[in-house]
């Protein structure tokens, strides 16, 4: 007769075949979440922080706030009284030259909502 051999220790067992599925899971659902983020970001984070870009019509007004080389525009009602309230002459699409406005308004403002340029040719509301 032949004695039974001692069992085997955690170390002495042999490793289980690693699962591949998982682990291409797991780095798909990690390109997903960081798409996801990146969108998330691109589109929400100016809304968030209250950075949006307006883009206004011509006949409409905006207030225009902050410093000269990263102002911020917010549409706002005409007759509020606001101090640095501006009615939009003309709207000037896919461009940032300023210069378009030379026959339309008193100041001009290059902007940029995602992918679109434009300028926004501004007279200063009377109160």
């Amino acid at each position: 007769m032949t004695t039974p051999s001692a069992p085997l220790t955690p170390e002495q067992q042999p490793a289980a075949p690693a699962k591949k599925g998982g682990a291409l899971l797991k780095k798909v659902g990690g390109i997903v979440v960081a798409i996801i983020v990146a969108v998330a970001v691109k589109v929400g984070l100016p809304h968030l922080t209250g950075d949006a870009v307006v883009h206004a019509e011509a006949g409409e007004c905006v207030t225009v706030t902050g410093p000269d080389n990263e102002p911020k525009v917010d549409t706002a009602d005409c007759s509020s009284g606001k101090a640095d309230l501006f009615k939009v002459v003309k709207v000037v699409d896919d461009t940032f030259d300023v210069e378009k406005c030379a026959d339309a308004g008193e100041m001009a403002l290059a902007q940029q909502l995602n992918s679109d340029k434009f300028v926004l040719c501004l007279d200063k509301v009377a109160k």
